[in-house]
């Protein structure tokens, strides 16, 4: 699919919006790919123009990154988490019965180029782990049941909705938001809810506020909470402890004490 003029128009858009044109690069190749359904060779070559850098630099953001794709993507991506604790919560077993249900291996599209599915290293939402993402919006504490009936309801075209998110579009799409172009979906469903709240619920409950730079009020314990040099004061404190502690320590070592006893 060849660039369009509205395409190109956008493209510059996004240069001009920097105070150094070439800081576009990366919304600029995600409206690339929600055009093109992948970072082409036009792609490439079109931002380096508009940037006035060369087509290397270009294809040496477009290949580091892993959110920009060089083969055609599905119309969903889905991506689960297989880091460590998504990993031993469940990720690795919902990554394999993907596979097998979607009949694909990592980073590839099923047969009617509904999904591309992929393992990603960390989606960054530990607390609702086993976590996966579906066109980059969370689907949290999933099983491989959860996570297949996603799936199949996404081939189906049925409405699917966010754990915390908006109801989900398609990959081309988000990656236009991505860019900057706004969907009218941003305040769809929680940012941020459950586990991620509790520790603000703890101190809501036990009046707890954060400190206020410059303030000389006492915690409930005495101790000065907040001002600066009161917390430099505290810090130097403790150095000076730890250090005291240290050599404490070195002196009742068994090395020192044999090395006494040589010099002895």
């Amino acid at each position: 699919m060849t660039l369009s003029d509205e395409t190109k128009a956008e493209l510059h858009e996004l240069a001009g919006r920097y105070p150094q044109a070439r800081s576009a690069l990366l919304p600029m190749l995600h409206l690339i790919q929600s055009t093109q359904g992948n970072v082409t060779n036009e792609g490439v070559e079109t931002c380096a123009d508009i940037l006035g850098i060369s087509a290397a630099e270009v294809s040496g953001v477009a290949t580091f990154y892993t959110m920009y794709k060089r083969r055609p993507m599905g119309e969903h991506h889905v991506g689960v988490c297989t880091n460590t604790l998504c990993a031993v919560m469940g990720g690795d077993m919902i990554f394999d019965r993907l596979k097998s249900h979607l009949d694909v291996g990592n980073d590839e599209t099923t047969s009617d180029g509904k999904v591309t599915l992929e393992h990603i290293e960390c989606n960054a939402a530990c607390d609702f782990a086993p976590v996966m993402m579906v066109n980059w919006e969370f689907f949290d504490n999933q099983t491989p049941e959860s996570a297949i009936e996603v799936v199949d309801k996404l081939r189906a075209g049925e409405t699917v909705q966010a754990t915390r998110g908006a109801t989900i579009t398609s990959w081309r799409e988000a990656e236009r938001v991505l860019a900057g172009f706004e969907d009218g979906l941003a305040d769809e469903g929680p940012a941020a809810a459950g586990p991620s709240l509790v520790g603000l619920q703890i101190a809501a409950d036990k009046g707890w506020t954060a400190p206020v730079p410059g303030s000389e009020s006492a915690s409930s314990d005495g101790a000065a909470s907040n001002g600066v040099a009161d917390t430099k004061g505290g810090a130097a404190a403790q150095a000076d402890t730890s250090r005291a502690e240290t050599e404490t320590e070195i002196e009742k070592s068994p090395a020192k004490t044999a090395k006494e006893n040589n010099d002895d």
